[in-house]
């Protein structure tokens, strides 16, 4: 019989995602086996972070409303590998910070590990910004909007108004750890645990900020610019520090990653910091020389043709490409030779050309 993940979580079928996560944020601190000590709390806690993590994953989610199920190859849900790869908004970061080690002996994915309790660093977040060809040229600054968690302005972090709302956790005397001494048929065996009461800082908050709710971060919408150097590519990748999730009650925050898209050119190619550009010169000009005007990044630039050019010669304009985003130099711009032949003449211009191929034949001896 398939399994009921949405009454299991006690959410409607439409339940948004954050529904999802606080739904089984609280299921999940009501039986966690280190909280309830009831025998069948263990199997409660794995159907409902089974529930979780499926209803959590937009594909899975997918597959379970069509199939009735989330199996994929019928081994049944596999606990030990959605631990890496299902990011439910770092729910299970947040509650395992909360609680594992909060008593010390259940470890859920048999990591063997006990995790560092204190408040947890901000996540990092990925983002993506579009530029033109002549901003990676010359570099830019570019407007960030986003949703995102920020430190409480109230509180300042802390996650309480005043310092007399935090106290020195009395279970572990601020140590943030705790020890257990349990006699064995092999002897005394002891074990040195994160504090369940305060998870490991020393103090606890004893009146929350009420603007965040003790976590000392809030989520807004934020704005704010951010420098593209000069010479960046398709698909470079930019470090932001300190521009990602606040982290909570205090801690670091996490970096943005801004991964750069540069649009196609109308005009020109790029390849490395080098452009690529073909002009049409008239058959007139590739014949007798002259010099003709070529578009760079920044404008015009004129160039001169010997007598006798023929298509597909290159010149070459010295650091009229794109700069070198390490600073090592600037690349050039280089003018593919296209010979422009008119597809209409008149006839003296026909009279012309019939007289110039006739001497041209005289003169190269040609015979036919």
């Amino acid at each position: 019989m398939a399994k009921d993940y949405y009454k299991t979580l006690g959410v409607s079928k439409g339940a948004s995602t954050e529904e999802i996560k606080k739904a089984y944020k609280t299921l999940a601190k009501k039986y966690h086996p280190d909280i309830n000590k009831d025998p069948s709390a263990t199997e409660k806690f794995k159907e409902i972070s089974e529930a979780a993590a499926v209803l959590g994953d937009e594909q899975k989610r997918q597959q379970y409303d069509q199939f009735g199920t989330a199996d994929f190859g019928g081994q049944g849900f596999d606990f030990s590998k959605f631990k890496g790869g299902f990011d439910f908004g770092g729910i299970f970061d947040e509650i395992f910070s909360e609680f594992r080690g909060g008593g010390g002996g259940f470890d859920f994915f048999g990591g063997g590990g006990r995790r560092k309790g204190g408040p947890r660093r901000g996540r990092d977040i990925a983002y993506e910004v579009d530029i033109t060809l002549e901003e990676a040229a010359t570099g830019t600054n570019k407007t960030i909007e986003m949703d995102n968690y920020v430190e409480c302005s109230e509180c300042h972090g802390k996650g309480a108004k005043k310092k007399s709302d935090v106290a020195s956790c009395d279970e572990c005397n601020g140590t943030g750890t705790a020890r257990h001494v349990q006699r064995t048929p092999f002897g005394m065996f002891a074990t040195t645990t994160t504090c369940s009461k305060c998870r490991g800082a020393g103090e606890y908050i004893q009146n929350p900020c009420p603007e965040c709710d003790g976590e000392g971060r809030v989520e807004k919408e934020i704005r704010f610019e951010i420098k593209i150097p000069a010479g960046v590519d398709d698909g470079t990748r930019l470090r932001v520090e300190d521009k990602g999730e606040a982290g909570q009650k205090g801690a670091s925050n996490g970096d943005l990653y801004v991964t750069v898209s540069v649009a196609e050119h109308d005009v020109f190619e790029r390849k490395g910091n080098d452009l690529f550009v073909k002009i049409p010169v008239p058959f007139v000009v590739a014949a007798l020389g002259g010099e003709i005007e070529v578009p760079t990044l920044k404008g015009k630039a004129t160039i001169k043709i010997p007598s006798g050019t023929q298509g597909g010669t290159v010149f070459r304009l010295k650091e009229k490409g794109i700069p070198d985003i390490h600073g090592y130099g600037t690349g050039s711009e280089n003018v593919i030779v296209q010979i422009d032949v008119p597809k209409k003449l008149s006839s003296k211009q026909k009279e012309l050309l019939k007289e110039f191929g006739e001497l041209d034949t005289k003169k190269k001896g040609w015979f036919f």
